[in-house]
C-alpha cells in the first residue's frame, strides 16, 4: 500500500472516531428551522406539486404582493385575499393616495390612471383601528396607554369582516387540539373560494423577529406541512412549515389573548 493511501485510510479512520457534529448542534431551535422548507427549493415545489389541498394557491399567486411597511403585514394579508376573492368585479376601489400631482400633468381629461384593485392603504380605512394606530399610535388597552402596532388577530377580523368578508375566527389556546386545528386548515385549503389566514410569532417557528400574519396557500399531507405565502420576502420568502411548528408559532400571546388564524368563507356584499 503507498504512502498516500495509508495516510489516506487513517484520516478516514480518524474522522469516522470523532463525535457527530451535526447531533452535537441539534438543538430544539434547530429542528424547527430544519422543519421550514423553502417553497423555492426543489423540496418546496416538490410539496406544492402533489398537495391535494391548495385549490386557490393560483388566485393568491396571482394577487400576491409584498407588505409596504413593517407594520402592514395584516393589511397585506388582507388586499391579498380581497383581490382573490372579487377578481375583476365592477365596483373594486381605487387608490388615487399613490399618484403625485405631477404624475397628472399628460393624462388626458377624464382619464383615470389608477387600477381597480383593493390596496393596502384602501382596506385600513374601512376597519376599525386607524392607520396611526396600526403605526403605532398610543391606545388605551385596560385602562392603560400602550403601542399596539399592526393587528392583533381579531383586530384583523374585524377589519376583514368590515371590507365585507364572512369569516370565522380561531384563537389558538391551549384548549384547542392540533388535530382539530390541522382537519380545520386542510378542509379549507381545499374548499373552492375559501382562504385563510394565520397570526404566529416568528421566534416560536424558528424565524427572526415578533408576530407576524400571512396566508396560507397549501397543505401537503406526506409532510403534515402549511405553506405560509409570507408577505414580507425580505424577511423570509414563502416557506413550507410544518403543522406542530405552525401551530406553536399561533398558540402565543399577544396583548390580550392568543393568536389564531381567521377562515375566510364568502363575500357578503
Amino acid at each position: 500500500m503507498s504512502f498516500f493511501l495509508r495516510i489516506t485510510f487513517i484520516l478516514m479512520f480518524a474522522v469516522a472516531q470523532l463525535p457527530d457534529s451535526t447531533a452535537r448542534a441539534e438543538t430544539p431551535a434547530a429542528r424547527i428551522v430544519q422543519e421550514l422548507i423553502p417553497f423555492a427549493s426543489n423540496a418546496g415545489l416538490t410539496r406544492l406539486a402533489r398537495s391535494t389541498a391548495k385549490v386557490n394557491f393560483p388566485a393568491l399567486a396571482n394577487q400576491f404582493e409584498p407588505q409596504s411597511n413593517a407594520a402592514f403585514c395584516g393589511p397585506t394579508s388582507a388586499t391579498i385575499v380581497l383581490n382573490a376573492v372579487r377578481g375583476r368585479s365592477a365596483d373594486l376601489p381605487r387608490d388615487r393616495s399613490r399618484l403625485r400631482p405631477e404624475d397628472l400633468q399628460y393624462i388626458p381629461p377624464g382619464f383615470d390612471l389608477t387600477l381597480p384593485r383593493f390596496t393596502q392603504d384602501t382596506v385600513i380605512v374601512r376597519g376599525q383601528k386607524t392607520r396611526a394606530q396600526v403605526l403605532g399610535e398610543p391606545v388605551t388597552l385596560n385602562g392603560k396607554q400602550v403601542s399596539d402596532g399592526g393587528y392583533q388577530i381579531r383586530q384583523l377580523d374585524e377589519m376583514l369582516r368590515a371590507n365585507g368578508l364572512v369569516t370565522r375566527l380561531i384563537v389558538v389556546d391551549d384548549n384547542k387540539a392540533m388535530r382539530d386545528i390541522r382537519i380545520d386548515l386542510v378542509r379549507n385549503l381545499m374548499h373552492p373560494r375559501h382562504f385563510v389566514i394565520v397570526g404566529y410569532r416568528r421566534e416560536a417557528v424558528g424565524q427572526s423577529g415578533g408576530g407576524h400574519i400571512s396566508p396560507l396557500g397549501a397543505y401537503d399531507a406526506r409532510s403534515d406541512s402549511f405553506l405560509v405565502l409570507d408577505v414580507n420576502p425580505t424577511s423570509a420568502g414563502w416557506v413550507w412549515m410544518s403543522t406542530p411548528t405552525l401551530v406553536k408559532g399561533m398558540r402565543t400571546f399577544d396583548t390580550i389573548e392568543n393568536r389564531g388564524y381567521v377562515v375566510i368563507e364568502s363575500f357578503s356584499r
